[in-house]
């Protein structure tokens, strides 16, 4: 009985020790959450760059413009270099905005192909690229998005337009933009790809006008010295270029527009002009107004956010009837 009393006694303690063992030992309340998200940054945050090709047309001086005018509005810090038509030049400027470490690098390609060292070097330095109306031939992972147009339906509208109105028979001369640029070779295959169900559609010559109008107006005149008024209609790959062919077929004695149809690519003011005077039959438009969305794009590319690999341009096509009407409405 006496055991049994201790061993109860004992049993007592120990219960009671564990207990208090239990109460002493510290607790823990979960950690709170302090972090918070990182800030966004806004347009008053970053530094732009771009490098531009040059000043080749009224279209890429409304595209310019469109650049400037909307960092100022924005009151975005831009660093904006010309490289003035030489992609020696535009690769350059390229590395002067690495080295000067802005944020994005917008670039409007003057060629295709060339651009992947210093793509990667923008890459390895942590800059993203935004490659805006023209693409360059590089691995999709050096680039983040393209902002411009479908050139490959640019050409493809213009044979289209060009094969209602010449009733599927025409001799036909085009002039071409800059060679290897990806709207002279976009526009050249998509005009062939609708061509191919029109045999009576022929191209009798084709010759790089470099998208300006005085380039244009030579290749022109050597057409017509060469072919004469077996020539019926010409294709254009910008409007600058159709401009210049518009006064070598005046002066040549032939009426633009009558006795050779002309369709063209831009929709520019100058092309609007020539519509009204009945010198153009049309003109497909590519919109050069990309400044907004390109800033846009930017900010969203510097905060990490998903953006499309290609941001397509709205575009129509304008023919001589409309003209008058439209004119006052265009910004370019």
């Amino acid at each position: 009985m006496k055991i049994s009393r201790i061993f109860l006694l004992l049993m007592i303690l120990m219960i009671l020790a564990q207990s208090l063992g239990c109460s002493a030992s510290p607790t823990f309340a979960p950690q709170q959450q302090t972090d918070s998200p990182t800030p966004k940054k806004t347009y008053a945050d970053v530094i732009i760059g771009y490098a531009q090709l040059g000043a080749e047309s009224e279209w890429r001086a409304a595209n310019t413009q469109s650049i400037k005018e909307t960092a100022e509005q924005l009151e975005i810090e831009l660093r904006f270099l010309d490289a003035q038509q030489k992609q020696e030049k535009q690769i350059e400027a390229v590395r002067k905005l690495i080295i000067q470490k802005v944020d994005v690098i917008g670039l409007s390609p003057i060629v295709e192909t060339g651009w992947e060292e210093v793509f990667q070097e923008a890459k390895d330095a942590g800059i993203p690229i935004i490659l805006v109306d023209r693409r360059a031939a590089v691995p999709e992972d050096l680039y983040v998005t393209y902002l411009g147009s479908d050139f490959l339906e640019e050409g493809r509208n213009a044979a289209r337009v060009m094969a209602e109105m010449m009733n599927g028979q025409a001799k036909i001369v085009e002039l071409v933009g800059t060679i290897n640029s990806a709207p002279a070779n976009d526009r050249y295959a998509g005009f062939r790809e609708i061509l191919k169900d029109y045999p009576g559609m022929e191209i009798i010559a084709s010759e790089s006008g470099d998208f300006t109008r005085a380039r244009g107006k030579e290749v022109m005149k050597t057409f017509l010295n060469k072919y004469g008024s077996s020539i019926t209609a010409v294709y254009a790959h910008n409007d600058d270029m159709a401009l210049g062919a518009i006064t070598a077929i005046e002066e040549y004695g032939l009426r633009p527009g009558v006795d050779i149809k002309i369709v063209s690519v831009d929709a520019a003011r100058g092309a609007f002009e020539a519509m009204i005077a009945g010198k153009l039959n049309a003109t497909v438009e590519c919109n050069p107004l990309l400044g907004p969305q390109f800033f846009e794009l930017a900010l969203k590319v510097v905060n990490g956010e998903d953006v499309p690999k290609w941001v397509p341009s709205e575009e129509s096509i304008f023919f001589p009837e409309d003209a008058a009407e439209i004119l006052p409405t265009r910004k370019y």
